[in-house]
């Protein structure tokens, strides 16, 4: 379970959520430029809240003025939207980057039908082959929560289906907390079990499968 309740400000508005996330995929929904990847960043330890907490199975990442531990201490994965994958390095060097196990890698690769593409360089492979790499490599650090900043922005149509059912099998096989930044509202619906509705820094809505409230 993750816990989040942060509070920082930006040159044009405030950051203020408070929201809990089961085993589950929540979306944050919204324009551009409303703090949904800030609020990601804050997660994974990318930027600082300037007040609030994150817990992450009871094990706090972030507390004011107590408490903020490195990026590499979370347990964090995070599949960015232009994928950040290492151009001068391959595949299978991209996806061993803070991975401990070649074993676990290897079985992540098969899962992800991406092997034939472990000694090739970002630069020679499609941008849905990009997708499956850099989710793989977020994945083979066995994190324990995995935020998804418009991860299927570039795909097309065909690809964008395929890696809607990735994202769901793994949501069903890993059982852990994901967040998906989206400003495609018909894909947060359609993975998502709850929509929080993000206006310049905060939740104006929340929307769960089978019933819709106002945020208080």
């Amino acid at each position: 379970m993750l816990e989040v309740d942060i509070k920082k400000q930006l040159p044009h508005f405030q950051i203020a959520v408070d929201f809990i996330v089961q085993n589950e995929i929540i979306a944050l929904f919204g324009p551009s430029g409303s703090g949904k990847t800030t609020i990601l960043n804050a997660i994974a330890g990318l930027a600082k809240p300037d007040s609030g907490y994150i817990c992450l199975n009871k094990r706090t990442l972030y507390k004011t003025q107590h408490v903020h531990l490195p990026v590499q201490q979370r347990k964090v994965g995070y599949l960015f939207q232009d994928y950040a994958l290492f151009p001068h390095k391959t595949v299978w060097q991209n996806i061993m980057y803070g991975c401990t196990s070649n074993s676990f890698a290897k079985n992540l690769m098969h899962e992800l039908e991406i092997e034939h593409l472990a000694n090739t360089y970002p630069n020679q492979i499609s941008g849905g082959e990009k997708q499956r790499v850099a989710l793989t490599r977020a994945l083979a650090t066995q994190p324990d929560v995995l935020l998804l900043d418009e991860p299927f922005s570039a795909l097309d149509e065909k690809t964008r289906l395929r890696a809607h059912e990735e994202l769901l099998r793994i949501q069903h096989v890993w059982q852990i907390p994901i967040i998906l930044v989206t400003h495609q509202h018909s894909e947060a619906e359609k993975l998502a079990q709850t929509i929080y509705y993000i206006e310049t820094g905060k939740i104006i809505k929340q929307t769960t499968k089978g019933f819709n409230h106002l945020h208080e």
